[in-house]
């Protein structure tokens, strides 16, 4: 069936045979797995909207910005900022990489046992599915695993990439090195745009991204309530759609709906019977359309009340100082901002520790799921000091490893073990 999109993707070299496959897929999964859910907020309807218009109407909304001038500046990571790509005036998005596609065409540049999320942005731009890697002038990457760092050098071949040095440690000298890399960013970014970052422009980005963490972070502190007022399900879709929506009209649909959260709080309103299992997720970024692992915990008799992610609160919990006046004070509060990122990255890490038992007491959590994505290093080993951590604080903790395969039967066996335990405890 013909679609308002068609001309489009064909211009931009999608596969239309798959592509349409695709989107059939994830429509039926959205359908299926959000929409039947109880008591949902009204104010959901705008999130179901964009996730309906996923590879249309913003993809639109991204040329029509190249054609009046505008950069398309597309990441992976949290790490990678925003601020400074609103500065250049230029649009930031996130990629695709949540979903098994292309596995075997990426197989053909990386080794089979690398992370579904990497093989997965491979396979979308290799099996030409991804619009927004299509509409990208420029890709950015960082060294947060040995992975990516190897997977950069070979995407490098398919797209134009500028990957940042991310350093491993948190001590003076690593923290110069980040200062210099977002230095030779804004400069990357000038010569892409013409633009010169100024500290106003960069100031104004700060406000913008500033306001769209402090969205998501009232919606965060409003899931503390018992009865939840919302879902994981829909909560974790708000913040992966926070990643490639305009981020005004984001913040602004987020705090619509936060404004029905507060009267649903007030009048004890929730998603699940008060007295729900609380669970939080922590570990690995989740993207669209992985779904999985929440999907699990609130078919199960539990409801999710946080997530410990780069998909959850490392991306939006701490806010950039703003009053600097020159350009490199502004750069400074941009680099302590993103250090204070717990990711599986930094060694040591022991405030990733602090934040997951912070997090289960702030928002009454009965346990916490800890994520891994199969052959993911890092958070697998973290996994064994957040289960030790979190049980001397009496949290009980399920580790759970997974990647994007249909194996919803076994993760949900376990989880469902997992949130009756928790239940039995309680």
């Amino acid at each position: 069936m013909q679609t308002l999109y068609d001309a489009m993707w064909r211009e931009l070299g999608l596969d239309m045979e798959a592509h349409a496959g695709l989107l059939d897929f994830l429509g039926k999964a959205y359908r299926d797995i959000f929409l039947p859910q109880p008591n949902r907020p009204k104010a959901m309807g705008y999130f179901d909207f964009v996730v309906s218009e996923i590879h249309g109407l913003r993809v639109k909304e991204l040329l029509e910005a190249k054609a009046a001038g505008k950069k398309v500046i597309a990441t992976f990571c949290v790490f990678v900022p925003e601020e400074v790509v609103l500065a250049a005036g230029g649009v930031a998005i996130g990629l695709c990489g949540g979903a098994e596609v292309g596995f075997d065409k990426a197989e053909k540049h990386l080794p089979q046992n690398t992370c579904a999320l990497i093989k997965s942005f491979f396979g979308f731009k290799l099996a030409r599915l991804c619009p927004y890697i299509e509409v990208a002038d420029l890709v950015v990457g960082e060294t947060t695993c040995d992975g990516k760092k190897k997977a950069y050098e070979v995407f490098g071949e398919l797209a134009p990439v500028h990957v940042m040095e991310l350093p491993q440690c948190k001590g003076p000298a690593d923290r110069s090195l980040w200062r210099s890399e977002l230095g030779k960013f804004v400069g990357i970014l000038e010569d892409l745009t013409g633009r010169q970052i100024t500290a106003e422009n960069l100031r104004g980005g700060i406000a913008t991204v500033n306001a769209k963490r402090a969205a998501l972070n009232r919606l965060a502190a409003l899931r503390a309530a018992d009865p939840a007022p919302i879902s994981g399900l829909d909560a974790l879709l708000i913040n992966q759609i926070s990643f490639y929506d305009d981020p005004a009209r984001f913040t602004s649909s987020v705090n619509a709906l936060c404004d029905e959260l507060d009267e649903r709080v007030a009048a004890g309103t929730g998603v699940a019977p008060k007295g729900t299992t609380r669970l939080i997720v922590s570990g690995s970024p989740m993207a669209i359309p992985n779904w999985k692992v929440p999907l699990a915990a609130e078919t199960s008799g539990a409801v999710i009340v946080g997530e410990e992610s780069c998909v959850g609160s490392r991306n939006s919990r701490d806010l950039v100082d703003g009053s600097p006046e020159d350009l490199g004070g502004l750069l400074d509060s941009l680099a302590a901002r993103t250090l204070k990122i717990e990711c599986a990255c930094f060694s040591p890490n022991p405030e990733r520790l602090d934040t997951v038992q912070s997090m289960a007491r702030v928002l009454k959590a009965d346990g916490v799921i800890h994520y891994n994505l199969l052959f993911c290093t890092p958070y697998a080993a973290e996994s064994f000091q957040a289960k030790k951590a979190l049980e001397k604080s009496g949290i009980p903790l399920l580790r759970l490893e997974t990647d994007y395969s249909q194996d919803f039967g076994q993760v949900k066996n376990r989880v469902e073990a997992f949130v009756e335990m928790v239940g039995d405890r309680e």
